[in-house]
This record gives structure tokens, C-alpha cells and sequence, in this order.
């Protein structure tokens, strides 16, 4: 039996609250931590009582693991999409570049999360960051091998050069709050945004394009 208009709302508001009480989320875990975080903190953020917020995620943990996997899944399936298009088709750095940038663009704490997590020594985070951080390097690996420069580098380079390029990517989304203060200049701006993308762009294509 089809849902009714009153179920299709009622789906619709529920899946609207869920959105909002997961931006909240990754903003407080980005600020505070996994640990400094509360579930009163963050239906405090969104305007929910406790026990609404549990009718959508059942603990902390489920919230915190909602989180990561709402931001890091879709930049997994892009490498994933291009790493399984074949040794015959040459992926597109650049394309890679701006497919992943615009995701974060529109999730700028979780790389923030994901770096405040790690320096902290985050036990919580590690078993996710094996789940959702690891399959992304391997991904990452395997784009590198096949691509046209990667005779140019030896194979225990390359993992150092995946890790490099993660942390100039995460480190700007990481520095944009101080770098405001600093120098009065919003790197999340589309702008910004744009100008870091065409330059990463350039960086991926000249440490991957083949030699000379």
C-alpha cells in the first residue's frame, strides 16, 4: 500500500531533522572533539529535546559514525570511480581534484574533525579512520599506479605522496578559521575555493604526469 501524503511529510520533515542534527554534529566534533562533544550540545545547536534527537541516532557513537560517513563515502566512491575505470583510461587529476574539493567545499569541518581527532590521539576516531580513511588512500595508491607518472616515482614513495596531497587538502579546510584571523582572508570562500582547486589541480598533474 503507497504511503500516504501525511507519511511522505512526515518522511520528509524526519529526514530534514536528520541533516540538521548531523551539520550540527560535525561542527561541535570539529571544534571540540569527540570527547568535549555531548549529545546535549548538539540538540542544544539544533533546538531538539534528548530524546528526539535519539529517535534519529541511538548514541553518540552511531552520531559520530553518521558524521564521517555522510562526508568521506562520496569522496571514496569518486576515487573508487575512477580507480575501477581501467588501466586503458587514464583518470583526469584534475577532474579528481575538483570533484573532491567541491565535496568538501560543502562539508569544511569534517576535515577539520578528522585532524583535530587525529592530533588529539582520538581512540574513537581510529577504527572509523580504518574503516573510511584507509579504502580512500588504497584508492588513492591504486590511481597513482596507474597513472602515466608513476615510473617517475619508487613503490614505498608512493604512499608518502597519497599522504602529502591528503594533508594539503586537509590542512587548508584546517587553517581557513585562523588564517581569517590572520590575514582577514576567508579561504572558503568560492573564490578561494576556486583559486586552491585550480592550484591543486596544477601541483596533482606535475607530480603525476610522466617524465620527461
Amino acid at each position: 500500500m503507497p504511503a500516504g501524503p501525511s507519511t511522505s511529510f512526515s518522511r520528509s520533515r524526519g529526514l530534514q531533522t536528520a541533516a540538521r542534527i548531523l551539520d550540527a554534529a560535525e561542527a561541535l566534533f570539529a571544534e571540540q572533539g569527540y570527547a568535549g562533544t555531548s549529545l546535549r550540545d548538539v540538540a542544544d545547536r539544533v533546538g531538539l529535546r534528548i530524546p528526539s534527537l535519539y529517535n534519529h541516532f541511538p548514541s553518540k557513537d552511531a552520531l559520530y559514525t553518521a558524521v564521517l560517513e555522510r562526508g568521506i563515502a562520496p569522496v571514496l566512491a569518486i576515487l573508487s570511480g575512477f580507480a575501477d575505470a581501467g588501466a586503458d583510461i587514464q583518470p583526469d587529476s584534475r577532474e579528481v581534484v575538483r570533484r573532491v574539493m567541491r565535496l568538501l567545499a560543502q562539508r569544511p569541518n569534517l576535515p577539520r574533525l578528522v585532524l583535530h581527532e587525529t592530533l588529539s590521539g582520538g581512540q574513537r576516531l581510529t577504527p572509523l579512520l580504518r574503516q573510511w580513511i584507509a579504502p580512500t588512500f588504497a584508492r588513492a595508491h591504486e590511481m597513482i599506479e596507474m597513472g602515466p607518472g608513476a615510473n617517475r616515482w619508487r613503490p614505498d614513495q608512493i604512499p608518502l605522496l597519497v599522504l602529502a596531497m591528503y594533508h594539503i587538502v586537509v590542512g587548508y579546510f584546517a587553517i581557513a578559521p585562523l588564517y581569517r584571523q590572520l590575514n582577514g582572508e576567508d579561504l572558503l570562500t568560492k573564490e578561494a575555493l576556486d583559486r586552491q582547486t585550480d592550484f591543486l589541480g596544477e601541483v596533482v598533474v606535475a607530480l603525476l604526469e610522466a617524465a620527461p
